[in-house]
């Protein structure tokens, strides 16, 4: 599942990978996977940085993490509670823990760890900004929150994540109103086995947030995001 080819400098490619908040992003310089599980190991290569958002099992799987790193002798940019059941498994110089707040740089490629509203220990959304400037937000499988309006403000993302299923209380409507509190120009609903949900969310974003448009992603298929403006 490996992404052929290399991005032209505005853009990002991009694989959701299993029914969960699996993505692998691709820039122009790095190769990132976030929340790996349900997957084989021999079908990803040339990673740059393993992303976990928290320690639940359609999230973190140790056994893949510990032979992707291996494999790809990659950063592992982990949640501190998935990062105490990883930090057997992974060289100590490889492991690096986030906290909300957190900023990590992989070559020019920029991670931030922001808050999360998920029933997990201590989970963490992603925000990846490209090399040139192109910001997508993974909000694994969070339900909104009040302080997204500000962060939206903030980092005026370009693609935003949005949860719409299988997650404690999620829905299309929830995903929804990370939406609309984040206002990207594109919104990607994603976390869910069913396409139903994902037509129920860009129905709503359609009648609800007209400026920002919606794909609806196939899993293993490659995508092209191009920064906004």
């Amino acid at each position: 599942m490996s992404i052929q080819g290399t991005p032209k400098k505005d853009t990002v490619f991009f694989t959701w990978f299993n029914q969960y908040a699996g993505i692998l992003l691709k820039t122009p310089t790095k190769t990132l996977i976030i929340d790996p599980v349900d997957i084989k190991v021999k079908d990803f290569n040339n990673i740059d940085a393993i992303l976990i958002t928290h320690e639940h099992y359609d999230h973190l799987d140790p056994p893949l993490i510990e032979a992707l790193q291996k494999d790809n002798n990659c950063d592992v940019i982990a949640d501190s509670t998935s990062l105490r059941k990883l930090q057997n498994v992974i060289p100590k110089e490889k492991l690096v823990e986030v906290k909300p707040g957190a900023e990590i740089k992989i070559g020019e490629v920029t991670v931030k760890a922001e808050k999360c509203n998920h029933p997990a220990k201590t989970p963490v959304t992603y925000v990846v900004t490209s090399e040139n400037n192109l910001k997508i937000y993974h909000t694994a499988d969070s339900l909104p929150f009040p302080e997204l309006a500000l962060l939206g403000q903030k980092e005026k993302f370009d693609v935003v994540f949005c949860t719409v299923g299988i997650a404690p209380n999620a829905t299309p409507q929830t995903g929804f109103e990370i939406a609309r509190l984040t206002k990207p120009p594109l919104a990607i609903p994603y976390h869910t086995a069913n396409i139903q949900s994902q037509k129920e969310f860009a129905e709503i974003l359609r009648k609800e947030l007209r400026k920002t448009a919606c794909l609806i992603p196939e899993r293993n298929k490659v995508y092209q995001l191009t920064k906004s403006g």
